[in-house]
């Protein structure tokens, strides 16, 4: 899609909607302008409540040769005060998709309207461009009739400032990244498995000089004691792997940030099966992998200058004759021993040896992302991503990332008061604490297995889907991106 920031000048706009923002309190420009071209009628449609100031309110105008385009959205944006952050999101989303409706070719989207306070002409190009991107996409990968493609093709940015090329550029490649996610967590298990994302990454590799990728197969995860991970994937006749994804844009001698992606591609549970209703949205439990997958694939197109590695802990967990039992014991890559419970909880099994193994790239930090734990969504509910780290300035990093993309996390405590839940009469732990507390019990048996490094575990089994209707969001592929162009020096 062609994407350009030109001045605001209402009376020469080409393209043909344009999308007019109303507030309750005060008119914006491009109100003005309408008012402008025709006062009588735009004030008498204000007057007679056909034009709404309410938030997320719509009401399209044509046929009116005198107005700046052939079709005008008036699109209701509330109190001036009150435009968040949050209903500029909902106001461009509302925009994306009126503009699909109507078969508009290309939009005019006068920017300055809609500015929440505190954030500049750039924050809003670059997540208004993600968000009316991400807007188009829509899956039909294993449909036999194909979603018709979108007649939009071009947005332009009315914008007095017009140093906007970046932001753009950073809006379609963030855009980009999340639809890989969201993409890859819409695919049936049988498609999406562990074979398939390490190809993906091959792929990507194939396409961006500076990524490399190594696969770490069963046979190596034996010999390198990796017996928490191996007692998952025994269970399933598809084999497990480490995806390592290594972007080099950096200094050969800087340190890299990891990012490790748990990427269960299907969880029955294993004999600690799950309930039959709703276990369809297990393909789902690869959604870490899935964005660590979208980060990459950002960066492969900003080609920023650090080193980054994107490493999938990709696994099934099923059921057969040699699967896990609740009750054994399993010696991790570290040499610690675990007393398996749940067999259903089983992310924390892959991870926690693949969070052993990347101790020996010498990060700078490591950032693990998991659909970890149920009891995370009735603790934080969907908005929120929850942000476990044993260093608090990593900690505050990764919220700051999200305030700046909005794409927020929430800190959780690591406290050493939690440990006796994990505690385990046959081994040096066990990989349940019960239900007080579970996703922080979970976190904290991640801690045991990353002190050497900087270490943050983002728990986001409640941000990354909400409904098999609405599917994956994305999330939190733009908080990590962020937080990694942060540390560019």
């Amino acid at each position: 899609m062609k994407i350009i920031a030109s001045p605001p000048e209402f009376t020469s706009i080409t393209q043909d909607l344009l999308a007019v923002f109303h507030f309750e309190d005060k008119d914006s420009d491009s109100l003005t302008a309408l008012k402008s071209a025709n006062a009588g009628l735009i004030d008498g449609l204000i007057e007679s409540k056909v034009i709404k100031s309410a938030t997320g309110s719509v009401t399209p105008l044509f046929g009116h040769s005198d107005l700046p385009a052939k079709l005008v959205l008036v699109i209701g944006c509330g109190q001036s005060d009150k435009f968040t952050e949050s209903v500029f999101v909902k106001t461009l989303q509302t925009l994306a998709a009126e503009a699909q409706k109507a078969a508009a070719a290309a939009i005019a989207l006068p920017i300055d309207d809609i500015k929440p306070a505190q954030r500049t002409a750039q924050w809003c190009v670059e997540k208004a461009t993600e968000l009316v991107l991400t807007s188009l996409y829509k899956y039909d990968t294993t449909k036999s009739k194909k979603n018709d493609p979108s007649s939009l093709h071009e947005l332009a940015f009315l914008a007095a400032e017009q140093n906007l090329d970046l932001a753009i550029k950073t809006g379609k490649s963030m855009a980009h990244g999340i639809n890989v996610c969201r993409e890859l967590g819409n695919l049936p298990a049988n498609i999406c498995d562990p074979a398939f994302l390490a190809e993906q990454a091959t792929e990507l590799a194939d396409a961006c000089d500076e990524i490399d990728v190594e696969i770490v197969e069963e046979a190596e995860m034996e010999k390198l004691g990796m017996g928490a991970f191996l007692a998952v994937s025994r269970g399933s006749e598809k084999a497990g792997k480490i995806i390592v994804m290594k972007y080099n844009g950096g200094q050969p001698d800087q340190a890299p940030h990891v990012l490790v992606g748990k990427g269960l591609t299907f969880d029955s549970g294993g004999i600690s099966l799950k309930p039959a209703a709703g276990m369809e949205e297990m393909k789902w439990d690869m959604l870490g992998a899935a964005s660590v997958m979208g980060v990459m694939n950002t960066l492969a197109e900003l080609r920023p200058n650090l080193n980054v590695i994107g490493v999938i802990a990709a696994a099934e967990n099923m059921i057969n004759g040699a699967a896990t039992r609740p009750g054994d014991v399993v010696t991790c890559m570290n040499g610690k021993t675990v007393e398996i419970i749940n067999t259903d909880a089983e992310g924390r099994l892959v991870l926690c040896d693949t969070l052993s193994y990347v101790e020996k790239f010498k990060p700078a930090s490591v950032i693990d992302i998991a659909t970890l734990t149920g009891a995370i969504v009735i603790g934080l509910g969907h908005h929120a991503t929850a942000v476990y780290a044993n260093n608090e300035t990593l900690q505050d990093n990764l919220i700051s990332a999200g305030k700046a993309t909005w794409d927020r996390g929430w800190p959780m405590p690591l406290w050493d008061e939690y440990k006796p839940y994990l505690e385990s009469p046959y081994a040096d732990m066990k990989n349940v604490g019960g239900r007080a507390g579970g996703s922080i019990t979970a976190a904290m048996y991640l801690s045991e297995f990353t002190q050497g490094y900087d270490w943050a575990h983002l728990d986001i089994a409640g941000v990354g889907w909400e409904t098999a209707k609405a599917g994956p969001t994305g999330r939190p592929v733009a908080m990590l991106t962020q937080y990694l162009l942060d540390r560019i020096q």
